[in-house]
């Protein structure tokens, strides 16, 4: 189905790249490094990437218009615009808990847009939804490491990872209230020695997974089986994303925070971008609709 030669098109030596996300418009590629502040924009035709330093850790990022991306940070969320690199802050969300920051997320088709939190205490991170009306929506409770998230093509069904129990989880969901019920686990990697971090659905509806610790992007059906694992060649894969003209390359970013000398001896590109071309499409990204 696809080619195993994943290269690498980018040499970042991110401390924590993350969120990748494919503007169609422009055809270039935004991520973050996460522990250095900084959104970047590559562009794959040129192999040019230029970054933004925006103050703080940055997490989850989406489309929010012309040149503009809306963006989740430490404990807020903001508006950055991509031509100036002004830092327009929004609302501000986990203030009171010092040991959050937000992690993952993206806009739905409605455009509202989703994101989570990772905390350094057991479940005490949240997913929340800010919609273009300017309300916030707390939409799930008692998560660790919250972490990638999509729907099913059919716009029916929510997937959620928390990395810490190294699950997966389904939600139904109602597009039109943008509410989520029926947790399930879909997933289930609690034997592995890896966990599930970011992750994107493509058009056949199977659902790739960047795995941390892993050394892998792994590609699950609908129903959560297993169908293939593409190797990385470093450690720390973080997250993926289609993009390119047709949607067929896939871009992982990865970590080289908290490895050690030896790890890093072991995986010499830790922190850099990565594309696989592949025989499936992806979708495009959702933009902001506020």
């Amino acid at each position: 189905m696809t080619s195993t030669a994943i290269k690498n098109v980018l040499n970042s030596r991110a401390r924590l790249g993350e969120c990748p996300l494919w503007d169609a418009d422009r055809q270039l590629l935004y991520w973050v490094d996460i522990l250095n502040h900084r959104v970047h924009e590559f562009n794959p035709s040129t192999g040019n990437d230029r970054f933004f330093e925006v103050g703080d850790v940055v997490g989850p990022i989406a489309l929010a218009g012309e040149h503009r991306l809306i963006m989740a940070q430490r404990d807020h969320i903001a508006f950055l615009d991509t031509q100036s690199g002004q830092v327009l802050p929004i609302l501000v969300v986990e203030a009171d808990k010092p040991n959050n920051r937000f992690n993952d997320g993206k806009c739905d088709r409605q455009g509202r847009f989703w994101f989570n939190s990772m905390s350094e205490d057991e479940e005490q991170a949240a997913l929340y939804r800010y919609d273009p009306d300017g309300s916030l929506h707390l939409m799930e409770t008692g998560l660790t490491i919250g972490n990638g998230l999509d729907w099913s093509l059919d716009n029916t069904t929510f997937y959620h990872t928390d990395s810490k129990p190294h699950l997966i989880y389904a939600y139904d969901f109602d597009a039109n209230s943008g509410s989520i019920d029926n947790r399930r686990v879909l997933i289930d990697l609690s034997h592995e020695t890896f966990e599930p971090d970011g992750l994107v659905v493509d058009s056949e509806g199977c659902i790739w997974s960047a795995m941390w610790n892993g050394w892998c992007v792994i590609r699950f059906d609908p129903d959560g089986n297993e169908m293939m694992r593409v190797d990385v060649p470093v450690q720390r894969p973080t997250c993926c994303t289609f993009g390119g003209e047709e949607l067929t390359n896939l871009y992982v970013t990865t970590a080289s925070v908290g490895l050690s000398q030896q790890d890093i001896q072991k995986s010499v590109e830790a922190g850099d971008l990565f594309c696989l071309k592949t025989d499936v499409s992806g979708r495009p990204a959702p933009a902001f609709a506020g």
